[in-house]
């Protein structure tokens, strides 16, 4: 769904052209918002390895628009597909298991990385969740050891979804306010 005409800014061909070309037909259609609650989706349960998640929205807002409503449904978009992600790989955690998860060929988080992800769940606890969702490079990750830890899910969902919140309208901010200041 096309809300507006797109944003044209410096950093517009940059991330778009660093989105993927059959992503970027999928967002340009009338049918935009519900690829991008798909991709959000994949990317909340690790499972998006072709364009970084750091992308998807400032891509999204560089072909669909840059006005008020566009960047709360993208934003919206954005955190319940994250968060439904989120919870699906939570739940397949408390499933499944450390171990039966590792061995997983999807699951592309290694022993260490996981150890030390466990370590700060344990030293800090849920509040971990919002944290590392709203930081670069560690989105998701206290995932599994909270689902390891038996946390309440819903404390977990609601986490996830403020950190996703706080991630993504950073990424937002940032878009439009480059967009308007170059």
């Amino acid at each position: 769904m096309i809300l507006d005409a797109p944003r044209r800014s410096v950093f517009t061909p940059l991330q778009i052209a660093q989105l993927p070309t059959d992503l970027r037909e999928l967002l340009a259609t009338d049918y935009g918002l519900l690829v991008l609650l798909g991709v959000f989706v994949l990317e909340g349960a690790m499972l998006l390895y072709v364009v970084p998640s750091e992308l998807v929205v400032p891509g999204a807002l560089a072909l669909l628009g840059g006005s008020v409503e566009t960047v709360v449904a993208v934003v919206a978009v954005a955190v319940v597909g994250a968060t439904v992600g989120q919870y699906a790989l939570f739940s397949v955690t408390k499933r499944v298991g450390r171990e039966r998860l590792l061995r997983s060929r999807w699951f592309r988080v290694s022993d260490d990385a996981l150890a030390r992800f466990e370590g700060w769940f344990d030293r800090w606890g849920p509040v971990v969740v919002p944290l590392t969702n709203t930081l670069l490079f560690t989105r998701g990750m206290v995932t599994v050891p909270a689902g390891l830890a038996d946390m309440d899910d819903r404390q977990f969902v609601l986490l996830s979804a403020l950190g996703t919140l706080s991630f993504q309208s950073i990424l937002a901010g940032l878009y439009l306010w480059f967009g308007t200041v170059l």
